[in-house]
């Protein structure tokens, strides 16, 4: 599709990907930028790991609250998802299989990025959703699980990290995010932090490092 996000920059960092055992899509948040979650990816950066990060247009992916009706925000919403596929495709076609890529965003990000997997499934490194779920004014369990149309997220481990009174996301929207998942087939682990707001925890770099590490440990 021609949309918003199709001229913008992809920021890679960490391994030439031409060389790189596997890959991780880093989806920045509203108001952020590529360079931005680049940088924060220097919390779990593995030798052999590539970073390959999206840049919205204007720095937003979409206009709206990601609890609007989905019409509310296109096109940005349908131009991201294919921002993030594109990504993935780029480090296909280097040569890393979809299993050895991760797909990981914060707040806006994260959010673009549950979708993402959850409309694509298929058998990735990883999801790290921090600090957002899926996106639409409902979730409709059986649209997502019919549009699969068999296709399973194969054990795909997938890790939703969020605060129990984060201002943008509602815990409850963070849980059925993790059913849809799980209905999908991934291996998920969800943390709900008392009391953190809106942002990310030594808890969950701990977590994102170690899944970014079995990317390359499981090739060694």
């Amino acid at each position: 599709m021609d949309g918003p996000h199709q001229d913008q920059q992809l920021v890679t960092a960490g391994a030439p990907l031409e060389v790189a055992e596997a890959a991780v899509v880093l989806v920045h948040g509203r108001g952020a930028t590529a360079r931005s979650i680049v940088g924060m990816a220097d919390e779990f950066h593995h030798h052999g790991v590539a970073f390959l990060a999206p840049q919205a247009a204007r720095n937003t992916w979409y206009p709206n609250s990601f609890l609007a009706p989905v019409e509310s925000n296109e096109p940005g919403r349908t131009s991201g998802l294919q921002a993030v596929g594109d990504a993935v495709e780029t480090a296909n076609e280097a040569g890393i299989p979809t299993e050895r890529v991760a797909v990981l965003g914060f707040s806006q990000g994260a959010c673009l990025a549950s979708e993402f997997v959850a409309r694509n499934p298929t058998r990735y490194g990883g999801l790290i959703a921090l600090s957002g779920g899926l996106i639409g004014e409902i979730v409709d369990l059986e649209e997502y699980v019919d549009d699969a149309d068999g296709d399973t997220l194969a054990d795909t481990p997938a890790f939703l990290g969020c605060s129990d009174v984060d201002p943008h996301i509602p815990e409850e929207r963070v849980h059925e995010t993790a059913t849809v998942l799980e209905e999908l087939g991934a291996d998920v682990t969800t943390r709900i932090y008392e009391g953190m707001g809106h942002g990310i925890n030594e808890d969950e770099m701990e977590f994102v490092s170690e899944l970014v590490a079995g990317l390359v440990d499981e090739e060694s």
